[in-house]
């Protein structure tokens, strides 16, 4: 008898559920570099998680964990801009075939984008759900100056991650009662986000 196979649905939740779980480790902060740094360039859960939780149970370093998670995924972006520069020719199919996200269509509409204003759309996947590693290894593999990821990034991640920083800041717990209430809904929302931005893209650059 074969073992069931999850569903791909089942599969982020547990992924969700093991990110969430390290806010209780001794080095949740640790974890929370390491998890921002791989979801700039490989990893599917954002790091957003983890920074709620850990904010959550120290408001007063809100801030810190906010410059831990921009510091992290910054560096972790120049990781997948060396990736696509020196390493793309032998790891492609790879990427194409087991990173959500990254696929040849989305890397020719990126390809599209950078040629028209390189800075906006490396801010724009930055700090939106549009799946940030794509453009992290598209602008190596497109040769992008690895300074205007640096920047853009800087601005990008960082709005994002102080502005989710705030909140919590502000709201505290209910924030997180909310996110474990309606996880199904925000993650069809977070999809939708994705794909409406992909579309607003093809339509502009059309």
């Amino acid at each position: 008898m074969q073992p069931a196979i999850l569903p791909r649905w089942h599969v982020h939740r547990r992924l969700y559920d093991w990110v969430l779980s390290l806010a209780h480790h001794k080095h949740a902060t640790a974890a929370l570099f390491i998890i921002s740094f791989a979801e700039s360039s490989f990893f599917p859960v954002p790091p957003d998680v983890l920074q709620i939780a850990l904010t959550l149970e120290r408001r007063s370093r809100a801030w810190w964990y906010a410059t831990v998670s921009t510091v992290a995924s910054v560096l972790g972006g120049i990781f997948g801009w060396i990736i696509g520069f020196a390493l793309w020719a032998v790891v492609s199919d790879a990427f194409f075939r087991y990173v959500p996200g990254v696929t040849p269509e989305n890397f020719a509409l990126v390809e599209r984008k950078f040629q028209e204003n390189a800075f906006l759309t490396v801010f724009t996947a930055a700090f939106t759900p549009i799946p940030y590693k794509v453009f992290t290894i598209a602008a190596g593999v497109f040769h992008v100056s690895l300074w205007m990821l640096v920047i853009g990034s800087i601005v990008g991640r960082g709005g994002r991650f102080f502005a989710v920083a705030a909140l919590i800041y502000i709201f505290g717990p209910p924030v997180k009662r909310f996110i474990e209430r309606y996880f199904n809904l925000l993650t069809l929302m977070f999809v939708a986000l994705v794909v409406i931005g992909v579309v607003v893209w093809k339509i502009v650059g059309s």
